[in-house]
């Protein structure tokens, strides 16, 4: 079954609800990446939530979420838009034993630290929180930023299922938002559905759609759908892209690649896929180095 999201409200109009599934999306990422299972955990977990979160905005939109922990996994970048989500983990081989209950730990492998939204809604700056990581699970840190930063009240779940040789065998999350002026009691309601429910991934491996999983946390509320949206991984990534990045590195790096390398490589952090300046490329890019000194100045 293909990857795809499910919008809806529920509680006549009290609820936002979004469920996802993005298991063969995660695949590919752990494919690109060449991660072990806590790196694909820890990433798949990041991908599934800023797919959902990319749900609430508009076509053209966007949103990057950063976690900068402590923990030996390092910074996990994912970028979404609707429909569409790339990311990466900076240490994808980093592996840890299971926990005592027989999990994944992911929160020890990212740690302590700070996690930042920045949202591209078309206007002339990005809009930007930050709040810290209360755990490092990725879904309770997502659920503290919408509370703290957007005062959005949320209950976010995210989940991927490894199995033993690595392979992705589920993923998935939700996301549940109780909308300005939302009656009393509906909160400790769907605490109890969220409990009863169970993990999202169990779930999803279960053969549960996003539809069975979204049915599951609202029981007992008006169900109405808005919108099922395919999800893939997807990299823009160009030449041109590329060659702005190396221009960033500067005059003095880039002189040394071209004495060392005689031209330059990039590789997309995204995808992967590597680019080679020749160079003649690179020596173009030299002179297009702004404020470069040239000869005889």
């Amino acid at each position: 079954m293909k990857d795809y999201l499910v919008r809806a409200t529920a509680g006549e109009g009290q609820i936002l609800a979004i469920a996802a599934q993005t298991t063969l999306l995660v695949q590919e990422a752990k494919d690109l990446h060449n991660t072990s299972p806590t790196a694909t955990a820890a990433l798949g977990r990041v991908l599934t939530g800023a797919a959902l979160m990319a749900a609430t905005l508009k076509e053209g939109q966007g949103i990057t979420i950063r976690i900068l922990g402590d923990g030996p996994l390092g910074s996990i970048v994912a970028v979404a838009r609707p429909g569409s989500v790339k990311g990466y983990v900076a240490e994808p081989g980093v592996d840890l034993p299971l926990r005592s209950d027989g999990k994944l730990d992911v929160g020890r492998a990212v740690g302590r630290g700070m996690l930042y939204v920045a949202k591209d809604l078309g206007l002339k700056e990005p809009y930007n929180g930050s709040v810290p990581l209360v755990s490092g699970e990725i879904g309770e840190d997502l659920a503290y930023y919408f509370t703290a930063s957007e005062q959005k009240p949320s209950a976010v779940g995210l989940g991927v299922l490894v199995e033993p040789g690595g392979k992705v065998g589920a993923a998935g999350g939700y996301l549940l938002q109780l909308l300005p002026g939302t009656a009393g009691g509906i909160a400790e309601t769907l605490e109890k559905n969220i409990k009863a429910a169970g993990p999202v991934s169990r779930l999803i491996s279960r053969g549960h759609t996003p539809e069975d999983i979204l049915a599951l946390l609202l029981q007992g509320f008006s169900l109405k759908i808005h919108e099922r949206q395919p999800l893939h991984y997807a990299c823009d990534c160009s030449r041109e892209r590329l060659q702005d990045i190396l221009l960033a590195l500067g005059q003095e790096e880039l002189q040394r690649l071209l004495e060392e390398q005689g031209g330059a490589e990039a590789r997309c952090a995204f995808c992967s896929r590597k680019y080679r300046f020749s160079r003649e490329e690179v020596t173009e890019l030299l002179a297009s180095v702004p404020g470069r000194k040239q000869e005889g100045d």
